[in-house]
């Protein structure tokens, strides 16, 4: 028995279907004719071209063909020219079966990472964007939907959500998408400043108007003319300033802090908060009137806990940008890490899925990001229970699966219907129907 017949017959459990040749040239017109996964190849074979011209051919094709090649004159030169064109792995005759099947699984593995990889980048590019938010969940659909029906007037605008949701990202698409583009947008971030200098940095003062007043500052207002000023974390502004900043926005005038000048300013306002602060308004913390005049068109962005099946898709965004950022080769996202990562609670919300990436991309040296590449915080919250293991994974998927049956059953398979009632895209429904065989 020769080595082909020997490695088809030992390889017969880990694949539907092997095929077998002798040359580069049958190998090729069976690639063609088929959809192979997997191509081990021998360095020498018969005719002009060898093993290793075979995999600049496969790769040539299909670059997603994982190649794995087998020689008996295992030199560095070889193995170094078998990677550059592409290979996956490099294995040294004799061959050992045992090796061979853990290649052919891990090779298998990396295939169907890769298909996972590129059908997130055929979502990501499908799902909506605005100014850099992702989001394909019907939640930040109606989001994308209010951005653009409101972004080209001048209605004051009241965005509400958790800390780190991107409420500054959603005003800055109001301000990209609005008639104020041209202006500049101005953000401050009222809880950050302390009382005694908030009313100089939203109106700005005159030389001499106070101690260390040694020169005439525009104020956000005045700096934000034609454009849009947001103010954030607007239920920490004090009771005094609350007032004036409800003369400013039913006059539109406002004077500089020692100055007589009246000056206009017609910036748009967007405003934002983490609070209740209708709540705030019952416990007289808060002027109803300022908040009537605020919450003209209110936005309410969701936590990330509401959006899970956007987080895949937010992953792939962030380790795309930071891969670019800090010049480093990208990697794949492993079930296990992917499960974690679209099951933990997130108090952070977004931001802080957006510092694990870059944390990942920063500190992951290998081809694949797992379960244990990911923050010790985030391993805690699935570590089970003495006694009761039982891989993450098997638990979600199975929950996942039956979870789309169900949706299916109750539908009557109206695909369309079910991945609006499961909140995902058409597209995300049918992959997932084709990677749990539902038919």
């Amino acid at each position: 028995m020769n080595i082909r017949s020997g490695l088809a017959k030992g390889l017969a459990k880990e694949a539907d279907l092997i095929e077998t040749t002798s040359d580069v040239n049958e190998a090729l017109d069976k690639f063609d004719a088929g959809n192979f996964q997997l191509v081990m190849a021998d360095v020498r074979l018969p005719g002009d071209r060898n093993g290793l011209d075979l995999v600049s051919l496969l790769k040539e094709r299909k670059p997603d063909t994982v190649v794995i090649v087998i020689t008996a004159h295992g030199t560095v030169e070889t193995a170094v020219d078998a990677m550059r064109r592409g290979a996956y792995d490099f294995i040294t005759k004799p061959v050992d079966l045992n090796l061979i099947r853990q290649q052919v699984n891990k090779a298998r593995e990396h295939h169907r990472l890769q298909a996972e990889n590129h059908e997130l980048k055929d979502r990501l590019a499908d799902a909506g964007e605005i100014s850099g938010i992702v989001g394909d969940c019907e939640t930040m659909q109606h989001v994308f939907r209010q951005i653009r029906q409101i972004a080209d007037t001048d209605a004051t605008v009241l965005i509400q959500g958790e800390s780190g949701t991107g409420k500054e990202l959603i005003a800055q698409a109001l301000h990209d998408l609005s008639g104020h583009g041209n202006g500049k947008f101005i953000a401050v971030n009222l809880g950050a400043l302390p009382e005694t200098l908030l009313e100089s940095e939203l109106f700005g003062h005159e030389k001499g108007s106070f101690t260390g007043a040694t020169r005439r500052k525009p104020g956000c207002f005045e700096q934000a003319r034609g454009g849009t000023l947001f103010l954030d974390e607007i239920t920490e502004i004090p009771a005094k300033s609350q007032i004036d900043l409800l003369r400013v926005l039913e006059t539109g005038q406002f004077t500089r802090i020692g100055g007589e000048e009246l000056i206009f300013s017609d910036a748009r306002i967007v405003s934002a908060t983490n609070k209740n602060i209708q709540q705030l308004v019952d416990e007289g913390v808060f002027r109803d009137d300022l908040y009537y005049r605020l919450n003209i068109v209110p936005v309410h962005v969701p936590a990330l806990r509401e959006r899970r099946n956007d987080i895949p898709l937010l992953v792939e965004h962030f380790l795309n940008h930071f891969y670019k950022r800090h010049n480093r080769p990208p990697r794949q996202v492993a079930d296990d890490a992917m499960h974690v990562l679209t099951s933990a609670a997130w108090p952070g919300n977004v931001r802080q899925l957006r510092n694990v990436m870059e944390r990942l991309v920063i500190t992951v040296t290998d081809e694949v990001i797992t379960a244990e590449s990911l923050p010790a915080e985030l391993q805690m919250e699935f570590r089970p229970a003495p006694g009761s293991a039982r891989p993450l994974a098997e638990v979600t998927e199975a929950a996942e699966k039956d979870a789309i049956e169900a949706a299916l059953a109750a539908l009557n398979c109206h695909r369309e219907e079910t991945a609006k009632a499961l909140g995902i895209s058409i597209r995300t429904l049918h992959y997932k129907m084709s990677r749990y065989d539902l038919h």
